[in-house]
């Protein structure tokens, strides 16, 4: 294993060079890409909490976000479309449904970062998006920071601002495996949320906004996973744009360890991971929980706003706290 807190991961196809970075405090070691800023590790106690790549080769033809930043607009857009401010924008489509998912065909979780700075127990990316990039407007600057502020805890802020006004929905994509293998069907799952939003055969909301009681998305007590397929938003209770508030916890089926999220947006998107296929892992060897906000808003009037203007900032907070059982 490398210990040098830099070091060179692999180069791009133009040869420039994807760094990794690799923060340690207390029982805790995560390494960070420049490409995607992807998580490509995360160990608690020694043991691998997030399914991982070996190659900057695999990350970069794989289909399954493993471990990155997605966007500028994380999940899905109906048909790539949306309406601001009377102007009608076309983003790109890369599923074959014809939505617009992950920021599309080469969104940020495709692209090369730049490691802006680096600490034992924190490092910093930026990328600058050009304006009509995959069809979205404006310019905009993003920022992520990953940040291990205690022991068994891994803080993700995420920043952006824009020229023009704009849409954002930034998302965290790893896939966790509490039990460093097998599946994830038996990790056990709480999520405070009484309510989800359902999908249509695209996987785009319908715009219902629905309650969880008497369905398999009712995780308000601990349950195990189970086999049904999850690729829902979860609509979650309380929270304020500043302050991270308790939202999931999820427990590994064998390894007893427990890793509480805590998060500022508004949405957590549950993924079984049952169509991943990425180097070694295959389907359901990983679960992601991703905060962000709600699923194609800019189409769905009653959802809360995903709008960006000149002045403003986005922000969010997220952490993974994790601990013994």
């Amino acid at each position: 294993m490398n210990h040098e807190p830099v070091s060179v991961f692999g180069a791009l196809p133009d040869g420039e060079p994807v760094q990794q970075a690799r923060l340690t405090g207390g029982d805790l070691s995560v390494e960070v890409l420049s490409f995607g800023a992807i998580i490509r590790a995360l160990r608690f106690n020694d043991r691998p909490m997030v399914l991982s790549l070996d190659r900057l080769e695999d990350y970069a033809g794989s289909s399954g976000h493993m471990g990155a930043i997605a966007g500028r607009f994380a999940n899905r857009i109906a048909s790539g479309r949306f309406e601001l401010d009377g102007n009608v924008h076309q983003l790109t489509c890369n599923e074959a449904g014809g939505t617009h998912l992950h920021g599309g065909a080469c969104g940020f979780g495709r692209r090369n970062w730049r490691l802006a700075d680096v600490a034992p127990q924190a490092v910093t990316l930026t990328y600058d998006a050009a304006d009509r990039e995959e069809g979205y407007p404006g310019s905009l600057s993003a920022t992520c920071t990953y940040r291990i502020p205690a022991d068994g805890v891994l803080e993700i802020r995420l920043e952006a601002t824009c020229d023009r006004p704009t849409i954002i929905n930034l998302a965290t994509h790893s896939y966790f495996n509490l039990d460093s293998g097998g599946q994830i069907a038996g990790h056990r799952l709480e999520i405070q949320a009484d309510r989800y939003l359902p999908v249509d055969s695209r996987k785009v909301p319908t715009g219902e906004i629905a309650d969880v009681t008497g369905t398999p998305f009712d995780f308000r007590r601990a349950r195990a996973v189970g086999d049904y397929p999850y690729d829902h938003a979860f609509v979650l209770a309380g929270g304020t744009p500043a302050v991270p508030r308790r939202v999931a916890r999820l427990v590994g089926e064998r390894s007893g360890i427990a890793m509480a999220l805590e998060t500022t947006e508004p949405a957590l998107q549950v993924y079984d991971g049952r169509n991943l296929k990425a180097g070694p892992h295959g389907p359901r060897a990983g679960l992601c929980l991703e905060p962000q906000r709600f699923p194609d808003a800019p189409n769905q009037p009653a959802f809360p706003s995903a709008v960006l203007r000149p002045g403003e900032t986005y922000r969010q907070i997220t952490r993974y706290r994790f601990s013994l059982e």
